[in-house]
């Protein structure tokens, strides 16, 4: 009775899923969802609201596979719906994408039934990512990428007139915009630079400075999700 309750118009013998089966997919896609979301803030800090999605997202991808069950067709249409998701979010940094392919991953494990997959799946990316963040992987890659903010008064011209100083302490230089401040009388530049292993940014900072009229100038650690950005 209570699966007829629950069950579609156009179910088949063969594609219909028991409320029981339901709730035993849903209760573990939770329950690895909030295992994921507890691994992910190991040593590290996130907004309550990234929490609750590493949350409950691979029960919202489990419900979808569950209901989708093999048509090519709906499979198509929901890909189409989570582009349309992802393209009207703010993109997140590299290690948040990679959390919310993990939580999409045991979504689709859960939804297809191999919850005992899901399991091993979610027990062994977590513990590799709590691993790696207690060893620190990548966080001394040698390689100093950063934002660099130069201050210019209007009547200097920016075209090359770094170019010495840049070409001296980094390895890349890359002028990413231009804008105007101050009632026209500033120009603000953004640079994404990759300084050389023995430079010194007091020195590189100082160089600037000479240059530019000792004025406003900032370095700060390279956020590629805001690279766009000034």
């Amino acid at each position: 009775m209570l699966n007829e309750l629950f069950g579609g118009l156009f179910d088949t013998a063969a594609t219909t899923i028991s409320v029981q089966n339901f709730i035993i997919c849903i209760a573990a896609a939770l329950i690895l969802g909030l295992v994921t979301a507890l691994s992910y803030r190991f040593k590290s800090t996130s907004t309550k609201s990234f929490m609750l999605t590493l949350a409950i997202l691979p029960a919202l991808v489990t419900v979808v596979i569950m209901l989708v069950n093999g048509n090519v067709g709906a499979g198509v249409a929901v890909a189409g719906a989570f582009s349309l998701v992802r393209f009207r979010s703010a993109q997140g940094s590299a290690r948040e994408i990679a959390a919310i392919f993990l939580a999409m991953g045991i979504g689709l494990i859960t939804g297809m039934g191999y919850i005992g997959y899901a399991v091993l799946f979610t027990l062994v990316m977590c513990a590799a990512l709590m691993i790696y963040t207690a060893a620190g992987f990548g966080d001394k890659t040698g390689i100093k990428e950063k934002t660099l903010r130069i201050t210019i008064p209007e009547n200097l011209d920016y075209d090359g007139v770094f170019d010495e100083v840049l070409n001296t302490y980094t390895s890349k230089a890359d002028l990413i915009s231009v804008k105007t401040s101050n009632m026209g009388s500033l120009f603000k530049l953004k640079y994404d630079v990759t300084l050389k292993k023995d430079a010194s940014e007091k020195e590189f900072i100082d160089k600037i400075r000479e240059r530019n009229g000792n004025l406003e100038v900032s370095m700060s650690i390279r956020d590629v999700s805001n690279s766009a950005e000034l």
